[in-house]
């Protein structure tokens, strides 16, 4: 057996002892704007993986221990334009600290425009604002050859209207890479913490996960193929769906099974890899398409397509997906590299 199918089916096997212990009971979050990617390949690749190795400081977020002194004075920009008035946007920038070792800083930001307020008999009373931040500091090391580790500590702001919040969390990550094979497997738990601040006495919580994913080139084929397993500590992930999609005011029924539950924790995704400058990206995210089964979707619901190059010192990425037939979702991605634009 190789090295790494051993190391698979040792990350599958923690994956499955996760579903045994995943709690079924009510899940409540608020700071859900942290299960937005910053990058536009993983959001390309269906919004979720941990396994990327690419040149790309902006897939830090999905996985500390995908940095390293590689990412050396490398700045990452992304912008997304999602739902209605809502836009997104980030900076994050790495730095090598060590032969074996690297940080990264981070900011992002999430604006959801100008809301229509109102009292609780219905009387409108202007509109207000309302927006998150996350503060990063991420740190990663070498644990051996084709092991490594890393954590990334937040801390999110939050403030509506004249209400504000405030949380910490971490996300702690180890990546198994083997370029022999061109095979990538990576165990993450994400957001783990809690708030400090509340915005009134009711505390929220954060939503955290554990996550386990796979990549692997496709033998000699420019193809590589991703499998993303998350939202693992919980199984039972139902949805409703219209009882009649003909009848808009027909009853909502509840979809839950053991092949629907098991699909609503993957994200299937693969790269074509024309050159090593070049890729093209789709995902398919079947809990996305199934979220939206009572409202307008189409065949792009769940699916995700993205794009990127790499010209010198610059790296260019752009992902497009549609939720539902109103909703229509961009991102874009920039690196650049200082130490290359000075030379």
């Amino acid at each position: 057996m190789t090295t790494y199918l051993r190391h698979m089916i040792l990350l599958a096997a923690v994956g499955v002892a996760l579903f045994a212990m995943a709690d079924d009971g009510p899940k409540t979050t608020a700071y859900n704007f942290l299960n937005v990617p910053s990058s536009s390949h993983v959001y390309g690749l269906g919004g979720h993986n941990l396994t990327i190795i690419d040149d790309d400081i902006n897939l830090v977020e999905q996985n500390p221990s995908l940095l390293g002194p590689e990412f050396d004075h490398q700045v990452g920009i992304n912008y997304m334009r999602y739902i209605g008035d809502t836009n997104f946007a980030g900076l994050r920038y790495g730095q090598g600290v060590s032969e074996h070792g690297a940080f990264a800083v981070g900011i992002q930001y999430f604006g959801y425009g100008n809301i229509q307020g109102a009292a609780i008999d219905g009387t409108r009373t202007g509109t207000f604002s309302a927006s998150d931040m996350a503060f990063s500091l991420t740190y990663s090391h070498d644990i051996s050859e084709k092991f490594r580790g890393g954590i990334t500590l937040k801390y999110l702001y939050s403030k509506y209207d004249s209400y504000s919040a405030g949380a910490v969390a971490a996300d702690v990550g180890i990546n198994f890479y083997d370029p022999d094979h061109e095979f990538s497997a990576s165990l993450v738990g994400k957001n783990l913490g809690g708030q400090v601040k509340k915005f009134n006495e009711y505390k929220d919580n954060l939503p955290w996960d554990i996550q386990v994913g796979f990549s692997k080139m496709l033998g000699k084929a420019p193809i590589r193929l991703h499998v993303t397993a998350y939202e693992l500590a919980r199984w039972k992930s139902p949805y409703y769906k219209i009882e009649d999609v003909n009848n808009p005011n027909s009853d909502l029924v509840k979809k839950e099974s053991f092949g629907s539950n098991l699909l609503r924790h993957l994200v299937f995704a693969a790269d074509i890899l024309p050159t090593n400058n070049i890729y093209l990206g789709i995902g398919y995210n079947y809990r996305t398409r199934t979220d939206m089964a009572t409202y307008k979707r189409d065949f792009m619901s769940g699916l995700s397509i993205g794009a990127g190059l790499k010209v010198r010192a610059f790296g260019i990425g752009a992902a497009f997906a549609r939720p539902h037939t109103g909703a229509t979702t961009f991102m874009f991605n920039l690196t650049t590299s200082i130490g290359e634009l000075l030379k």
